[in-house]
């Protein structure tokens, strides 16, 4: 087993103590799990601040960057968790998700929370993605 920890460029380097991405490489399949992604760009700054479909957009452009990153898109996601801080949001939320995920969606949770770690965030999403090694 093969342990990688990533913060690979096209994703905003991270705000405290963890990596972007962790790749857990088993035989010839790695598992690569991506850590919650805010509306923040590659040079870290904020985007869309109150405006719930500017920050979702940026949100899945940063999974993909980290699942490029790793040979992997959308396709590859077998989960996703997402955490919205108003449940009203969820239509702009889903509708920007079918721009990014076009065939068969991966096993998800929504879940509404009170706040996220800034009050400017609307929007967290974490996946989990299986790719080929090789």
């Amino acid at each position: 087993m093969k342990k990688i920890h990533q913060n690979p460029a096209g994703a905003a380097p991270p705000a405290g103590q963890y990596s972007q991405a962790v790749r857990l490489e088993t035989g010839d399949t790695a598992l690569v799990f991506v850590s919650g992604q805010i509306a923040v760009d590659a040079a870290g700054n904020r985007v869309g601040a109150g405006d719930i479909a500017a920050q979702a957009t940026q949100v899945f452009e940063n999974l993909s960057a980290i699942l490029a990153a790793n040979g992997a898109t959308f396709a590859d996601v077998v989960k996703m968790n997402t955490y919205l801080t108003d449940i009203g949001h969820r239509a702009a939320v889903a509708e920007a998700r079918r721009r990014y995920i076009t065939g068969e969606p991966p096993a998800s949770t929504l879940v509404a929370v009170r706040e996220l770690a800034h009050p400017d965030w609307l929007i967290e999403v974490e996946v989990v993605a299986a790719v080929a090694v090789g």
